[in-house]
């Protein structure tokens, strides 16, 4: 895979892919970014057969990242409660 391919996924990724309110919407949002990346790859003069070479289907890495984010969002947030949250009132 071509420098210019890994540098243009790893771009494409970090500005496009970010967590979704609904774990259920993840397949749907990827399907949608899948075709978004495979169209600006192919304006950009890179073919989506040498992204794939690397990354197998980008779909299913699209699908990882948004439930890699989502959980990282769900963390963050349960991170944010008071420690005592969980105590109950006196």
């Amino acid at each position: 895979m071509s420098e210019h391919a890994i540098e243009f996924l790893q771009g494409w990724i970090g500005e496009k892919v970010h967590c979704q309110p609904s774990l259920d919407r993840i397949e749907e949002q990827a399907e949608t970014l899948a075709r978004e990346c495979a169209a600006k790859a192919a304006e950009a003069g890179i073919p989506l057969e040498d992204i794939q070479e690397e990354v197998g289907d980008i779909q299913e890495l699209i699908a990882s990242k948004l439930e890699e984010a989502a959980e990282a969002d769900q963390d963050e947030k349960n991170s944010d409660k008071p420690a005592d949250s969980d105590k109950p009132a006196e």
